[in-house]
């Protein structure tokens, strides 16, 4: 199944508590629970302004979906091609 990486601009989130965090996965996991089990968070990077998500699902407009159930920004959606790591150049 396909992996993406989503962008998500959200202006302070390098300052979002612990528990606004645990309520943004909350909200995404109920979203996620009613788009069924084709689709997965795998986990996500938080910078000072923006969230970086990587889901495994099986198109875009699946990942675009649960953005727009949850009312996450979804700046760009882009399907990973290869994964890479200091062991590939082994």
């Amino acid at each position: 199944m396909p992996r993406y990486v989503i962008e998500r601009t959200l202006p302070g989130a390098g300052k979002l508590s612990e528990r606004d965090l645990k309520a943004l996965s909350i909200k995404s996991n109920g979203v996620l629970h009613e788009l069924g089990p084709e689709i997965n968070w795998v986990e996500s990077f938080v910078t000072d302004d923006k969230i970086y998500c990587v889901y495994v699902a099986p198109n875009d407009e699946m990942i675009r979906e649960h953005a727009k159930r949850g009312g996450f920004p979804a700046d760009s959606v882009a399907q990973v091609r290869a994964i890479i790591s200091p062991t590939t150049a082994e």
